[in-house]
């Protein structure tokens, strides 16, 4: 009797869990449901209303009459700036993990470890005052450079111009989202299976090709989806972005003129002044970031998907 009853009570506490955990999955559906139709309804109001095309005007008057706006300039800002510190930031993210994880001493890689996981607890506005006050005017001599080595391609000339661009934000995001990219990359090099590594060894493979041969090939799905973790807080940053970027309206062919705009520095900086029709074009573009963001979490999920080993599960 003692026996079931006690089955009885871990068969109703399973229930209480299943049915606890069924209910916060409908409740996270229910409330990104909610954010859509909220976001697509005022969205909707706002492009009814606009004179110029959305998708295509090099323009953000939303507050004139008629209201004339447009997203070309900041899709372009927020996609370049974010693959610049993608570009950035993944292989040294990888390294740091790599290294933490392979190389350094149990007792080197916990400190590593923690001021890694410390990093990223920085507030964004520290960053952003950071890269305005020291990052900013030292990014000078690096553009000079670029300048006399690659500016014939037009993309990396520079003009003498306070280096408030879309290349200095990019390596802003770059710094802000290596902690996070480190941290889940570490995580999942770690689960590679010993097993792996100790054959790898006894067929005599140094632990360059230990790690080339099973520690890459396992945690590679990881790290991408450590990748779009990263790409997903660089998308969406908006205080360090507006600290540091000189907003303008303009597509420059140079990466590193001052100018440009993203999604969340625009909204950032307008918001307050913007009037009803103001504040509608303002959720429009948030819209868009809001589609983009759920298309980079969607390709995380397919490429986790894809290559089930990634949990460590058959460890």
């Amino acid at each position: 009797m003692p026996a079931t009853k006690k089955n009885t009570t871990t068969r109703l506490g399973d229930r209480v869990f299943s049915t606890l955990s069924k209910g916060s999955g409908i409740a996270l559906l229910v409330i990104m449901a909610a954010i859509a139709v909220f976001l697509a309804i005022r969205a909707a109001i706002a492009i009814s209303q606009d004179e110029g095309n959305f998708l295509t005007t090099f323009e953000w008057e939303a507050n004139a009459d008629p209201p004339v706006f447009g997203i070309a300039v900041l899709l372009f800002g927020t996609v370049v700036s974010s693959v610049i510190a993608m570009v950035l930031a993944v292989p040294v993210a990888v390294g740091i993990a790599l290294f933490i994880s392979h190389y350094a001493p149990r007792r080197l890689a916990t400190g590593i470890g923690y001021v890694v996981d410390l990093l990223a607890a920085v507030p964004s506005i520290i960053y952003g005052l950071w890269g305005a006050l020291y990052l900013v005017p030292h990014m000078t001599g690096l553009f000079l450079w670029l300048d006399q080595f690659f500016g014939w391609t037009g993309v990396l000339a520079y003009d003498g111009t306070p280096a408030r661009s879309l290349m200095t934000v990019g390596i802003l995001l770059a710094i802000m989202v290596l902690p996070i990219i480190t941290s889940v990359t570490r995580e999942v090099f770690l689960q590679t299976p010993k097993a792996n590594q100790e054959a790898a060894l006894a067929l005599g493979a140094t632990r360059w090709e230990v790690i080339r041969m099973t520690v890459l090939p396992f945690g590679r799905s990881g790290v991408i989806s450590a990748s779009m973790l990263g790409l997903g807080r660089a998308l969406g940053e908006t205080m360090a972005v507006a600290t540091v970027l000189s907003p303008s309206f303009l597509i420059n062919a140079s990466l590193l003129e001052s100018g440009g705009s993203t999604f969340a520095q625009n909204i950032a900086s307008q918001f307050k002044e913007a009037g009803s029709t103001g504040r509608d074009a303002l959720i429009a573009s948030g819209l868009v970031l809001f589609v983009l963001t759920l298309l980079v979490n969607g390709a995380a999920r397919l490429i986790i998907a894809r290559r089930a080993e990634y949990s460590g599960a058959n460890a």
